[in-house]
């Protein structure tokens, strides 16, 4: 049963879902999950192999060092702070990389979800539905309807 209310002579109904259960649950997202994954561990991959490549010369660098003159040693030295720079740099761009296609990846099921919920809000004449897994509802009565069930029928999931 929704919790209603009447206001002006008229009923007020309110739903609630955990938008973050439904998201989980969308097939979409298993496959987004993995791609974020696949494109993770490339990027990790990629670091460690510039994390190796750094480690092996600055141990070069240190075994030589005593041999090496003034000038070659400066070089040397500046040569490993500029890739220490770069690996920061790819490090940082990498981050941004993942946020992005995380955004890209993630947008169009959070449009279907968002839709399922609104068509579900409106067939059923909710006037609010509140999201749960967001924390901002602090009650929540036992009459208000959980529409987590329609919206899932709604997108055609039985899981």
């Amino acid at each position: 049963m929704a919790l209603q209310y009447v206001a002006n002579g008229q009923e007020l109904k309110f739903a609630h879902i955990n938008s973050q259960e439904l998201i989980a649950a969308m097939p979409e997202s298993d496959s987004a999950q993995k791609r974020l994954q696949a494109f993770e561990k490339d990027l990790t991959d990629q670091m460690e192999q510039l994390q190796v490549e750094i480690n092996k010369k600055y141990q070069d660098y240190m075994q030589k060092r005593e041999s090496l003159s003034p000038a070659l040693r400066d070089t040397k030295e500046k040569e490993l702070q500029d890739l220490g720079q770069r690996f920061q740099e790819y490090q940082t761009a990498a981050q941004k990389d993942m946020r992005d296609l995380q955004a890209k990846l993630m947008q169009p099921i959070l449009e279907k979800a968002h839709k399922a919920i609104t068509k579900v809000g409106e067939t059923n004449g909710f006037v609010y539905v509140f999201d749960t897994s967001m924390g901002a509802v602090l009650y929540q009565s036992s009459k208000s309807t959980d529409i987590l069930p329609m919206v899932k029928k709604e997108l055609g999931i039985t899981k």
